[in-house]
C-alpha cells in the first residue's frame, strides 16, 4: 500500500478545501488542453503542490501559497485587461477564495505543528 494521499481528512477544512480546490483548477486546466487551448502552468504547479500538502511537506505548503498568490495577480490582471466582465471576474475570485483558504488563520497553525 502506498503511503502517500491525495487528501487527508485529520487536516483542518481550511486546507482540505485548498488541496481539493487546487486539484479542481488542475482539471480545468487539462481540460482546456484537451480543447485545444494552452494549460496553465501555474495550476499543474499548484496540483503538485496541494498532493504534497495533503501529505504534510512544509515546503508544499509555501510553494502552494507562492503560487496561490501568483495565480491571483494573474487573474486580476487578465480581468482588467481582457474582459470586465462577471464571468471574467470569476477565476480570480476563485484564486482569493485559494488563496484565502491557504493563509487562513488554521491552515498556518497547522502547518507550523504537524508538517515536516
Amino acid at each position: 500500500m502506498s503511503q502517500y494521499r491525495w487528501t487527508d481528512p485529520s487536516q483542518p477544512q481550511t486546507l482540505q478545501g485548498a488541496v481539493i480546490l487546487s486539484y479542481i483548477l488542475a482539471a480545468f486546466a487539462l481540460l482546456s488542453l484537451l480543447a485545444g487551448a494552452a494549460p496553465s502552468l501555474i495550476l499543474i504547479v499548484l496540483a503538485v503542490a496541494a498532493f504534497f500538502v495533503a501529505n504534510e511537506r512544509r515546503w508544499a505548503y509555501y510553494l502552494a501559497t507562492a503560487v496561490a498568490i501568483v495565480y491571483l495577480i494573474v487573474q486580476v490582471l487578465a480581468w482588467a485587461t481582457f474582459s470586465r466582465s462577471l464571468f471574467g471576474l470569476l477565476p480570480a475570485i476563485f484564486a482569493g477564495v485559494l488563496l484565502a483558504l491557504l493563509v487562513h488563520r488554521q491552515s498556518r497553525a497547522y502547518q507550523k505543528i504537524y508538517f515536516h
